[in-house]
């Protein structure tokens, strides 16, 4: 594969400070949308008083057409600022709650591949259990494949979150 097409299926990591008001979410989508980004996720939060949320958004397509997203959302009246973080010295993590279908026999081992990958039990019952893993995407993937080999009756993620190190705002 050549690096253009590479770059053709990054995935970028967007930050966003947007007012808290109805609308903001589908004006910020529909500008994606026009580019032909797909959001891969999307964790939307307040950001502390109430009037303002952060916007963390996963999305796959070209670096030049997410120059104008950017460019474009930052033009939007509700969005205070917006950032491309990837590639940068930020923390991105996502979350993940995993209900496996397993009885005593398989406990032990789900329980060691759990604790391989960091995993806290929060919630055991004598026929399933679910997991809470934290991490990045390739770890959280790397459990889920992991896990395929039991029961997974249920699958919650997140989708990313990001904050950037030190003074940097995100």
């Amino acid at each position: 594969m050549n690096d253009a097409s590479q770059n053709d299926t990054q995935t970028h990591t967007i930050s966003m400070y947007v007012a808290n008001k109805p609308g903001v979410l589908a004006r910020i989508a529909q500008v994606f949308a026009r580019r032909g980004f797909n959001i891969d996720s999307l964790v939307v939060s307040s950001a502390g008083d109430g009037d303002y949320s952060r916007m963390t958004i996963a999305a796959k397509g070209n670096p030049e057409g997410l120059d104008q997203i950017i460019k474009q959302a930052n033009k939007l009246v509700d969005v205070l600022h917006c950032f491309d973080h990837t590639g940068e010295n930020a923390v991105v993590k996502e979350l993940a709650l995993i209900k496996i279908g397993v009885g005593s026999e398989q406990r032990t081992d789900v329980l060691q591949v759990a604790e391989h990958f960091g995993c806290k039990t929060v919630d055991l019952t004598d026929t399933s259990m679910i997991l809470m893993a934290t991490g990045d995407t390739d770890k959280l993937d790397a459990l889920v494949g992991m896990l395929q080999k039991y029961r997974i009756i249920e699958l919650v993620r997140t989708g990313k979150v990001v904050m950037a190190r030190g003074d940097e705002v995100t």
